[in-house]
């Protein structure tokens, strides 16, 4: 069986519908970066998010190429994630979508090192004919966090964050979102396949001790 991150790792990838406190370790990511709405049809966003998959599915199916990757085990393609933020906005406003910036993620098994990466996006640009140049190799210690489980759309997402508020609050910590500690979101569900209400999505905030 292929390794899967969401059942290896599920107190990062499947939360309880309640806050809960988790540190997360340092991961790799494919990650691309961006600005606006992510869902004006055809726009930057959806652009990354072909390219996140060109590349990651490169490195996955990389078995059965010529290249080599040391250390290589058969996995599925982890889910997509993105961090946002908004300039001068102390926390998220749903209602300005065209405001967001984001980068668009897929998380990275530990074995794939830049080199591999490279090679990928090189590969995936010339098989697929899809400019992957905007694909970057980032590296992300998030640390201490909140998380939820959301279900539901998007919009709806401000109750959810308002109960990991209170949540931590009550323990005695708060908030540490900034330039480098982003609102992080981890889609379980395809918008396209599955009616909004029961879509989800794992929202994580950066935090600290009060």
């Amino acid at each position: 069986m292929p390794f899967d991150f969401k059942k290896e790792f599920k107190e990062f990838y499947l939360p309880k519908s309640k806050p809960e406190i988790i540190t997360v370790p340092r991961a790799n990511y494919i990650a691309v970066r961006g600005k606006g709405d992510p869902n004006e049809e055809g726009g930057s966003y959806q652009q990354a998010v072909g390219v996140l998959y060109a590349v990651a599915y490169t490195l996955k199916m990389s078995y059965k190429t010529d290249y080599k990757i040391e250390g290589f085990f058969e996995y599925v393609v982890p889910p997509l994630e993105g961090f946002w933020w908004q300039d001068g906005i102390d926390g998220v406003n749903y209602s300005d979508k065209s405001s967001f910036n984001w980068i668009s993620v897929i998380r990275l098994p530990d074995f794939i090192t830049e080199k591999d990466f490279k090679w990928a996006v090189e590969t995936a640009t010339k098989k697929k004919k899809l400019d992957c140049s905007s694909a970057e190799f980032l590296t992300v210690d998030e640390g201490l966090c909140v998380q939820i489980m959301h279900i539901g759309s998007y919009d709806d997402e401000p109750a959810s964050v308002m109960l990991m508020d209170d949540y931590i609050k009550e323990l005695g910590y708060e908030n540490d979102i900034n330039q480098v500690r982003l609102h992080h979101e981890i889609y379980l569900s395809d918008p396209r396949k599955t009616e909004s209400e029961k879509w989800k999505t794992v929202i994580r905030h950066p935090i600290k001790k009060v």
